[in-house]
């Protein structure tokens, strides 16, 4: 009976085993799974130069293969993980006994278990299995482990080790940590620092840098030891090593150059909406864009110059807080500036008598004085109190008073050949606010929109050298039953003009009349094939800039006309390779048919141009010749100073609301528009000349040193006349037209305010109609408007 009860019992407990082991491996993962393993990894985003410019991830990780991690950095890891992982088939007994041990302890007294895991046992709970504590999981990961040393290399092993695992600082992988940490790639990495790393596995957030810098270094000089101990150290390099101090970042960045936040951003959502979320963020692509990091600094400077001068012509508008010098205040306000003004500061008013401030910082503690000249400013305004907060920058030895503006703006800056997106402002600080102006925000263009009532016109029977003319004009249909008067933007008026001179001073009346004379349709549809918008509304107004637009598509609808009249697409995204080195996307989609065929002699091959050819070359170098000529004699003629063949348009809308300049060289075609987020008006005077323009003079100093301006290439088959000192283009047979018109010099013309009733009575009536009885006396000083008239596009 014994015998039978026991072999029952045997045979009970096999059952058992046999049902445990059944349940244990009826989820298990297949170990050969990871052969083909890729891991999530980060987008990286370069500029045109190759300067890393961000990265778009879930996990930050780069993937780097075993063959390109420095032997230093393995065996870091080696000797503070794993130092016999090339001695075990994937489970260390020693080091699982010793864990063991410890565990006994660790369960009586309610600690978490110790793993005694290999990097083989690792990488299977990383990467297949949960990360809970228990008796399952470890015998799972033991068997597990046992089956990726059959399945793959130590090589594979270690290689997937050390791109997956979490080091903190938003870190996946070795190679990520190292750039988040130190700022350097795998190869540049010193012994010690290679060694801080392999100590974070076990804990990063015990281990992290600032929070815990002693511990860190302890874990590191560990690490340093051990790998004393196995013989890659030698005990004068542990020496050194232990004796550096442990110096990383202060916090992880996806990009050392930090200009770019609006551009990058910009480039994911058109990435996403090309490769979806999921690949974007995981699939580890390489993106190289069209950014120049030199014009894009230089972009970003100019725009927030431009608006803190707007700022502070509007005066000081006080602290933007304050405090009572109780200890710790210091540190409450450190930070506080727009981080893309690094130069600033966070600082109190320790004293004020007049135009004597007295400072001191929260960096520091440093004491100053602002300088005479600001706290003048100020003190106009809101006068300066003791515990006022404000931002201040050094200077000469004293304090510059500084204010976020309120105002804000964008610039974009395109290659008028290809489309190239070359720099992309979308607003005063991204860190305030990341909606980008020049591709979000939809605002009426106002003078700026002009130049394609002009090309219309161009386009048809006009030249450059037509007359039209400035008087007074009106329709019905203006509000509350009123009629509709546009006015020019001195109130006066000044008869017959040359197209030319129209537009290089912004004559609105001009502008409505040409436009009523070729057709408001026309026009919008000429406006909709050069791409400025796709939901223009046939009507006058339009013409004065009353549709809206967004500074991106403006910009890049001005480019035509310094192309040769073709529509070219801006883009920001010039290539997409995914992480095996495919091309999977170029924007570049041009062939070259004999580029493979051997050299014989003949002609190099030629690539077609980019675009689509939406105006005639005459007329694209028409307007760009007349747009060069609001630069030297026009309402732009403060940007004079960069020299000549430098072209613009300026915009300002109704009250005020939003002021616009859109410029050029040969080379590059550059937006500059500047408004309130709530479109509330900027202020009396606040013009496209008076804001926007400097903005754009202060951009092209830098941009000209790289791509100086050059004359425009002439059309083929133009034909050249000099009208009024000016050469002027076009068409064959075009020159012949209106010749008393073009024989007339400017300067013969009527100018300065006339009795233009009777010029409207002759247009209605027709030119043979007779003399009016009595003629009324001119007309000096027109009316003023009433507030609700339309005064879109006044310059």
């Amino acid at each position: 009976m014994a015998g039978v009860a026991l072999l029952g019992a045997i045979a009970l407990a096999g059952l058992i085993v046999a049902v445990y082991a059944a349940w244990l491996f009826h989820d298990l993962p297949d170990a050969s799974e990871l052969a083909d393993y890729r891991p999530a990894t980060a987008t990286r985003v370069y500029a045109g130069d190759g300067t890393l410019i961000g990265e778009f991830s879930d996990e930050r990780r780069i993937y780097v293969p075993y063959e390109q991690i420095p032997l230093p950095v393995v065996q870091a890891f080696l000797a503070a993980e794993d130092r016999n992982f090339f001695n075990h088939g994937g489970i260390d007994v020693g080091g699982l006994g010793r864990a063991m041990f410890k565990n006994v302890f660790n369960a009586a007294t309610g600690r978490r278990l110790e793993g005694g895991s290999t990097i083989t046992q690792q990488v299977a709970k990383n990467v297949l299995l949960t990360n809970e504590s228990s008796i399952n999981r470890k015998v799972k990961e033991a068997i597990l482990a046992n089956r990726l040393e059959a399945t793959l290399t130590k090589q594979q092993i270690l290689e997937l080790y050390l791109n997956e695992i979490f080091l903190g600082y938003r870190s996946y992988g070795v190679a990520a940590a190292a750039y988040n940490y130190f700022g350097k790639s795998l190869s540049q990495l010193t012994p010690d620092e290679a060694a801080f790393l392999a100590a974070l596995p076990k804990g990063p957030n015990n281990y992290h840098p600032k929070r815990h810098p002693g511990a860190a270094k302890g874990r590191r000089d560990w690490v340093l030891g051990e790998m004393n101990q196995s013989g890659w150290l030698s005990d004068e390099q542990l020496a050194q090593a232990r004796a550096r101090p442990l110096t990383t970042q202060d916090a992880p960045r996806r990009a050392q150059y930090a200009d770019a936040d609006f551009f990058v951003e910009e480039a994911r959502r058109q990435a996403i909406a090309r490769f979806g979320k999921e690949e974007v963020n995981r699939g580890g692509y390489y993106m190289r864009t069209t950014l120049d990091p030199e014009l894009q600094s230089a972009a970003r400077d100019a725009l927030m110059k431009g608006l803190e001068n707007y700022d502070r012509r509007h005066g000081w508008r006080g602290a933007w807080g304050t405090t009572d010098f109780a200890a710790g205040w210091r540190e409450s306000v450190r930070g506080q500036r727009p981080p893309e003004r690094r130069a600033w500061e966070a600082a109190a008013v320790e004293s004020a008598s007049g135009n004597s401030v007295r400072i001191r910082t929260a960096r520091d503690d440093l004491t100053g004085y602002l300088i005479t000249e600001d706290a003048a400013w100020a003190n106009a305004n809101r006068p300066l109190k003791r515990g006022d907060l404000i931002f201040v920058e050094a200077k000469g030895g004293q304090y510059a008073l500084k204010q976020v503006p309120r105002v804000n703006g964008a610039l974009v800056a395109i290659e008028p050949q290809s489309g190239r997106v070359l720099a992309m402002v979308g607003g005063y600080s991204y860190a305030l606010s990341s909606f980008n102006r020049a591709t979000q925000a939809e605002r009426q263009p106002g003078s700026a929109f002009k130049p394609f009532v002009y090309a219309t016109a161009l386009e048809g029977d006009y030249t450059p050298a037509s007359i039209v003319l400035d008087a007074p004009i009106s329709f019905a249909g203006g509000p509350n039953g009123t009629r509709w008067s546009p006015e020019n933007y001195s109130r006066e008026y000044y008869g017959p003009q040359t197209l030319r001179r129209g537009l290089e001073l912004s004559r609105n009346v001009m502008t409505v009349r040409l436009a009523q004379a070729i057709g408001m349709r026309n026009v919008v549809d000429l406006s909709k094939k050069m791409g400025v918008s796709d939901n223009l509304q046939p009507n006058l107004s339009v013409s004065l800039g009353a549709g809206e637009t967004t500074p991106y598509r403006l910009t890049a609808a001005y480019a035509a006309f310094v192309n040769g009249g073709r529509r070219v697409d801006p883009y920001l995204i010039e290539m997409v390779q995914d992480r095996d080195g495919e091309t999977i996307f170029s924007a570049d989609r041009r062939r070259c048919r004999d580029c493979g065929r051997p050299f014989t002699g003949q002609e190099s091959p030629r690539l077609e141009q980019r675009g689509t050819q939406v105006i005639d070359p005459i007329t694209a170098y028409q307007m760009s010749s007349m747009l060069m000529g609001v630069v030297q004699r026009g309402t732009a003629a403060s940007a004079s100073v960069l020299g000549p063949n430098i072209g613009g348009k300026t915009g300002t809308t109704n009250e005020y609301r939003s002021a616009w300049f859109v410029g050029f060289s040969s080379d590059i075609v550059v937006g500059v528009f500047i408004g309130f987020d709530d479109n509330r008006p900027l202020g009396s005077g606040e013009t496209g000349a008076t804001g926007p323009v400097p903005v754009f003079t202060d951009f092209m100093r830098v941009a000209l040193r790289e791509r100086p301006a050059r004359p425009l290439v002439r059309p083929r088959n133009a034909v050249f006349r000099t009208v009024n000192g000016i050469e002027e283009a076009f068409r064959p047979g075009t020159e012949r037209r209106r010749e008393e018109e073009r024989r007339a010099p400017v300067e013969q013309i009527p100018t300065g305010p006339q009795n233009y009733n009777e010029v409207i009575r002759r247009e209605i009536e027709g030119p043979d109609a007779p003399p009016a009885a009595t003629a009324p006396p001119p007309t000096t000083t027109p009316p003023p408007p009433k507030k609700d008239e339309d005064l879109t596009g006044l310059y």
